[in-house]
């Protein structure tokens, strides 16, 4: 029974925010505060509410002060050369913009932690999406896609753990892995080629002037398909796109809020510290040098870095108020879903439900396929790494698989190495507490985020189970 509820929270939970029929953070603590009564276990709620929030309390504190030590570093144009050599290669081709996308995401992922990543490509790419009305869902979808791919490094957190729970090397799991994330990595380029054609085709071929300079009209014309006519662009007092076709009088700003985009590549805002990017940059090294060290608990790290990059940057206290004001939004937000996600994570693991699911889901595997215990790892690595905690699968369900691996002369290694294919879907999952700092800074809705993404995301992970199979990894 408990397995059937389970399995019914979580459906009911994806159903409602897809539908938009609730919000995340109601859906997470609603749904599974009605399913724990239903379990009969609702005296308590209390309990497993009070254990989640411990659990991810460290998570959510790690999240508020990156999000405020990023925002300082955005602030003060630690990334503007970044947004600059991205937005040059990019100009103003969709095509181009969400390749440039996939690898921002994907260099900027070497530092192991997701909420780093979106933060600083959502803050370069965002304003150009804006500006030039693409899908947002592409950069959301693109970024997480590539971010999972990555976050297999040894020091992202599912590397580890699988060691951890085996009782493995590291690098032993990962490094044999290579080149079959390199080929999920490829396929994420190859997919946001696609993406980006989708893009460009629907949108037309757009010239964007003076990208850098929004205090200048830019005025956007789209090409037809192919016709040969030029793009042209002009500058004045306001900001404006005009379509070929004349749906857009010249002179309104057709593009909306876009302009409020732009504001964080504004080359002469007041918050520019180009006297101490030196200072910035070398601090930005150290924190994350530093995380990949773990010479502190990363909480503690962006608490201290936080701390130190407001009082250099700001020394006057009401400077420094009004930059914690202006990430406000985007903490609260970001606080607050993770603390709904431990409501859900409380009552999942509290009643017992993941544990029932865990059971079922592995001994409903055919005794016939126990030779190939590596296969259905992988397979299952997808699901199981989208509905549970990365904590969970790893440390509740890959030994299971082991065993069963073990009995059958699958070695460990190769189950551990099965199970990381599943990461490029799992940074969707709504219990990610990253994924929300995504679409949260992109303005993408979680449940259009996950109608779009988890398609393309469950592909590359079985791209990359297949060129491990190719190549005799799994």
């Amino acid at each position: 029974m408990l397995t059937i509820l389970g399995f019914a929270m979580i459906a009911t939970f994806l159903v409602l925010i897809m539908m938009k029929k609730m919000s995340p953070i109601a859906a997470l603590v609603l749904i599974p505060a009605l399913f724990c009564v239903i379990v009969g276990k609702g005296a308590h709620l209390g309990d497993y509410v009070l254990e989640g929030v411990g659990n991810l309390a460290p998570t959510a504190a790690m999240l508020m002060f990156a999000i405020v030590y990023f925002g300082v570093m955005i602030d003060v144009g630690l990334f503007d050369p970044i947004v600059r050599g991205i937005l040059r290669f990019c100009k103003a081709d969709p095509l181009r913009i969400v390749i440039g996308t996939a690898l921002l995401a994907a260099i900027v992922s070497l530092d192991g932690d997701g909420s780093t990543t979106f933060m600083i490509t959502v803050s370069a790419m965002y304003p150009l999406y804006k500006r030039l009305k693409m899908s947002l869902v592409v950069l959301t979808g693109i970024a997480a896609t590539a971010n999972g791919v990555m976050n297999t490094l040894p020091w992202g957190g599912p590397t580890a753990r699988a060691a951890t729970a085996l009782k493995l090397d590291a690098g032993d799991i990962f490094v044999p892995m290579i080149p079959a994330l390199g080929v999920g990595l490829l396929f994420v380029m190859v997919l946001a080629y696609v993406l980006g054609r989708r893009e460009r085709k629907r949108l037309g071929y757009l010239s964007l002037d003076e990208v850098l300079e929004p205090q200048t009209e830019t005025v956007l014309v789209k090409t037809g398909g192919g016709d040969g006519t030029k793009a042209a662009a002009g500058t004045g007092s306001g900001a404006g796109a005009v379509d070929a076709g004349g749906d857009s009088p010249a002179g309104k700003d057709a593009a909306g809020d876009d302009d409020e985009g732009f504001q964080g590549l504004d080359p002469h805002r007041a918050t520019l510290r180009p006297k101490l990017y030196w200072f910035n940059a070398g601090l930005t090294v150290a924190l994350l040098a530093s995380m990949i060290m773990e010479l502190l608990p990363i909480p503690v790290l962006f608490l201290l870095g936080a701390a130190l990059a407001l009082t250099v940057n700001f020394p006057k206290m009401t400077d420094q108020k009004a930059r914690i004001a202006a990430h406000a939004d985007n903490v609260l937000n970001v606080a607050g879903m993770v603390f709904a996600a431990a409501v859900f994570t409380g009552v999942l693991t509290g009643t017992g439900m993941v544990e029932h699911m865990a059971d079922w889901l592995v001994s409903a595997i055919p005794e016939g396929m126990g030779p190939h215990m590596a296969l259905v790892t992988g397979l299952l690595s997808l699901p199981l790494t989208y509905f549970m905690s990365n904590d969970g699968f790893y440390f509740g369900v890959l030994p299971v698989l082991a065993e069963a691996g073990a009995a059958h002369g699958v070695s460990p290694l190769e189950i551990a190495r099965a199970s990381l294919v599943g990461q490029a879907l799992h940074m969707s999952s709504p219990l990610v507490p990253a994924v929300y700092v995504l679409v949260g800074m992109a303005k993408v809705e979680f449940g259009d985020h996950t109608r779009f993404t988890v398609k393309w995301a469950a592909l590359t992970s079985l791209v990359v189970l297949g060129a491990g199979i190719l190549f005799g990894i799994i």
